[in-house]
């Protein structure tokens, strides 16, 4: 899928190119204020959304107008504004499909790192000024992260089970599975499944306090770890979503030498993320491996090509591979 962009033959269009970055800003601001949650509740004038936000006032029109532009908001007569159908849909927080939690997230910790994209492209180093461990002990930073999260796994858990048809597993260990938001939707698909997950012990309250939301206390385990420093506990199904683009080729070898140590006989590992095509052309998923250049150390999307290869020396064999949601690829693993 290749994102659409203006018409960089002409002044205007790469004018409007250069300056999409307000458009974010705009919808990521919209957010930051919950503006979508407090239309959730009934359409509001100008005045009555300057008093339940605290805002000044100054600039609101124009605001509201731009997002009316954007297609996020409607007019509902009487100077009433309203969410439009995606912004409904997608930007309450709470909703099923929600994606606004991931746009917080990056609003807090991808936005500002792009000012910075030209000395990342010179020093090859990241950005971010420090590694995610710094966040590990702020519970406020980590409550915006893991529901940031949560936006990148929504509405996986049924194509998953799906790829996994014909194999017969009764266990399951998402890799890097942060609160638990997909393996709910993996308990859910799939009864009686005897779910695990491998993360850093910050997570675990994290997880636990998700499981209680859903229903599903005691229906999985935690296992506190270091996936470079610890093995991976063993399981019929391995999965690393949005994990290995975190790290470079030699680190992605490493976690998949542990992996398939790790998978049971017969089992299988799901590797997903957002990988490059071989003419490196996909928009969405260049902009994902940018993201890596400025926020890790050395970690990049990668093509299937690529991981293919670094799997099968790794011992599995038979790898195949297919499209997931938008724009995620999944690769599946099977060890004999």
């Amino acid at each position: 899928m290749t994102a659409s962009v203006p018409d960089v033959g002409t002044a205007a269009g790469i004018l409007r190119l250069g300056n999409r970055f307000c458009d974010a800003k705009a919808l990521l601001t919209a957010v930051e204020l919950d503006l979508f949650s407090v239309l959730d509740q009934g359409a509001a004038t100008e005045e009555e959304l300057r008093g339940r936000l605290a805002l000044h006032g100054r600039g609101l029109g124009d605001f509201l107008g731009l997002l009316v532009a954007l297609g996020l908001l409607e007019r509902a007569g009487e100077g009433r504004y309203r969410n439009a159908e995606g912004a409904s849909k997608y930007l309450v927080p709470g909703k099923p499909g929600a994606v606004a939690g991931f746009l917080r997230g990056a609003d807090l910790n991808i936005y500002p790192v792009y000012a910075k994209l030209g000395e990342a492209l010179r020093t090859g180093k990241q950005q971010a000024g420090g590694d995610f461990t710094g966040m590990l002990d702020d519970a406020v930073a980590m409550g915006h992260f893991v529901r940031m999260m949560d936006g990148l796994t929504q509405g996986l858990g049924e194509p998953l089970t799906a790829a996994l048809a014909g194999i017969e597993y009764g266990s399951l260990l998402d890799v890097g599975g942060c609160r638990g938001h997909l393996l709910g939707q993996l308990l859910a698909a799939k009864p009686g499944l005897e779910g695990h997950l491998f993360d850093l012990p910050q997570l675990e309250p994290f997880f636990h306090e998700h499981l209680a939301e859903i229903g599903r206390t005691g229906q999985a385990v935690f296992h506190p770890g270091d996936f470079f420093q610890d093995e991976l506990p063993a399981a019929d199904v391995l999965v690393f979503g949005h994990i290995l683009h975190d790290w470079d080729a030699s680190q992605r070898r490493e976690l998949l030498a542990k992996a398939f140590r790790a998978v049971n006989p017969g089992g299988a590992l799901l590797i997903y993320d957002r990988m490059l095509d071989e003419q490196r052309a996909d928009i969405e998923n260049l902009v994902a491996s940018l993201n890596m250049l400025l926020v890790t150390d050395g970690g990049a999307e990668y093509t299937v090509a690529e991981v293919t290869e670094e799997a099968r020396a790794a011992g599995f064999t038979t790898i195949t591979q297919q499209p997931l949601a938008d724009h995620d690829t999944l690769v599946l693993c099977r060890k004999d």
